[in-house]
C-alpha cells in the first residue's frame, strides 16, 4: 500500500515538471534537498536547497520548454522513515532547430516522512549537452550558462 502512494507521489512530480508547474514539485521537497544532474553545462551540477531547485526548475522550463517526461517504471523499497524511489523514464521534445529529442534515463529519489531528501537524476548527459548547444544556436543563450549549484 505505502509503494503504492509513494508511485503515486512520483508520477504526480513527473506530471508537474511537465505542466512547469515547479512550485507542486518543490512542495514535496526538503529545504535541504541534493539534486544531482550529471554533465558540464547549463542543467549539470549538485544543488543543496529547493531554492537552488527552483531556480535549476525555472531554467530548464527556459532552455527546455518543449520537454516531456513519461514514465515507464517505478520500483519503492523501504518505509516512510527511509524510502528510495526508482524511477525510469523516457524524455522527449522538439528542439527550436525543428529536430528530435529523445533520452532515457532513470532517477533515484530518497524520501523521509514524505519528502525528498536526494534526487539524482541519471541519463545520457551528452545528448543534454548536445540539446543545450542546439538551442543556443537558436537563440537560447542561457543553455550555455553555468550550471546552478547552490
Amino acid at each position: 500500500m505505502y509503494a503504492r502512494i509513494v508511485e503515486r507521489i512520483c508520477r504526480g512530480a513527473f506530471t508537474a515538471v511537465n505542466r512547469q508547474d515547479y512550485a507542486v514539485l518543490l512542495a514535496m521537497c526538503d529545504p535541504h534537498i541534493r539534486h544531482r544532474f550529471g554533465g558540464r553545462h547549463a542543467l549539470g551540477g549538485t544543488r543543496h536547497t529547493r531554492e537552488g531547485l527552483r531556480l535549476w526548475f525555472e531554467r530548464l522550463g527556459r532552455v527546455v520548454p518543449s520537454l516531456r517526461l513519461e514514465i515507464e517504471d517505478v520500483w519503492v523499497k523501504g518505509g516512510p522513515w527511509r524510502t528510495i524511489a526508482i524511477v525510469r523514464w523516457t524524455s522527449t521534445g522538439t528542439p527550436l532547430d525543428g529536430g528530435a529529442y529523445e533520452n532515457h534515463g532513470v532517477h533515484i529519489v530518497e524520501m523521509r516522512w514524505g519528502k525528498a531528501v536526494s534526487i539524482d537524476a541519471n541519463e545520457d548527459s551528452q545528448a543534454v549537452a548536445d540539446l543545450l548547444r542546439r538551442q543556443a544556436c537558436c537563440g537560447i543563450e542561457e543553455a550555455l550558462a553555468p550550471p546552478i549549484e547552490t
